[in-house]
């Protein structure tokens, strides 16, 4: 892809230390005022950047010339995270992926992508108002809404996106996340990870230097596969390789006392795209969407009426 192949070769200069990405030590000065991280921003990996230091998410045992294997999901299910029943579904899903069959997941059946496991696609879109800011996502016309300054309800129904509250401390905004569904093939990652109805998840979103976003790039490049450029696959926005500004990078931490033996973190990294907003629509794309294989539709065995 010629925007990353771009990103390597400026890190590659050795201009860049982990030090860029390293959040603001308490005590710094914030601007007056809110950041502006609206706008469209797109990410040519899917799955998550592993983080500087300490507990990191599952990773990928199927390696292609030391990288993840994008065809090829199989979760680490020995990772110390994950307490023996998670581990047994990561292990089964990848057992599925090894016969050469995709694994059911949220994006080849058709289903909301919850967050985390959301976190890891492509292209997004922040709207920046005053009491909320609402993040758009390219695939299946999925949309996030997070209420500023607010509470999460005494009483909370379960959905698929969860409860999302938000705030700003200084340069970041703080995504605070609860009462996310578990529905079937409902996961964390590509691997199979499941969650519980008490995933607890904190996101924060902030602007980094450029050179920050490059050295970003070479820790996505070494876990993540690069996708093919997206005029050759129709998978949407790119990155504006002329673009020499700030990148938006999440930081989320992961908490479920149900599956995980301890919380852990991963950094997700967007630059700003190029070109228009490209629809993707997994339901009216039943015939070979994924690996060759026709996608489940919702049916129902009986009229409603």
């Amino acid at each position: 892809m010629r925007a990353a192949s771009v990103t390597l070769s400026c890190i590659a200069c050795g201009l860049v230390s982990a030090a860029a990405l390293v959040w603001p030590a308490l005590g710094a000065q914030f601007p007056a005022s809110p950041p502006d991280l609206a706008g469209l921003w797109s990410r040519p990996y899917i799955g998550f950047e592993p983080p500087l230091s300490g507990p990191g998410p599952v990773v990928n045992r199927s390696r292609v010339g030391g990288q993840s294997n994008l065809s090829q999901f199989v979760g680490d299910y020995t990772s110390p995270i994950l307490k023996p029943d998670a581990a047994a579904i990561v292990k089964r899903h990848g057992e599925i992926e090894r016969t050469g069959t995709a694994a059911p997941n949220p994006s080849n059946q058709c289903l909301p992508m919850s967050p985390p496991y959301i976190l890891q696609r492509q292209q997004i879109q922040l709207l920046q108002q005053e009491h909320q800011i609402t993040i758009l996502y390219a695939e299946d016309h999925q949309v996030r809404r997070v209420r500023l300054n607010s509470e999460h309800p005494a009483q909370m129904i379960p959905s698929w996106y969860g409860d999302s509250i938000g705030h700003f401390e200084g340069d970041t905004l703080v995504v605070d996340t609860v009462g996310i569904r578990v529905g079937p093939h409902s996961m964390i990652d590509s691997y199979g990870t499941p969650y519980s109805e008490a995933l607890h998840l904190i996101e924060r979103y902030r602007l980094i230097d450029y050179r920050a976003g490059q050295a970003a790039a070479v820790r996505s490049e070494r876990e993540n596969r690069r996708l093919l450029a997206d005029s050759l696959t129709g998978n949407g926005v790119g990155i504006d390789t002329q673009y020499m500004g700030k990148a938006l990078q999440v930081h989320f931490t992961v908490e479920d006392e149900h599956v995980f033996t301890m919380p852990w973190s991963a950094t997700t990294t967007y630059w700003r795209a190029s070109g228009d907003w490209v629809e993707r629509a997994c339901a009216e794309n039943v015939n070979a969407y994924y690996a060759g294989q026709n996608t489940a539709t919702p049916t129902a065995k009986q009229p409603d009426f």
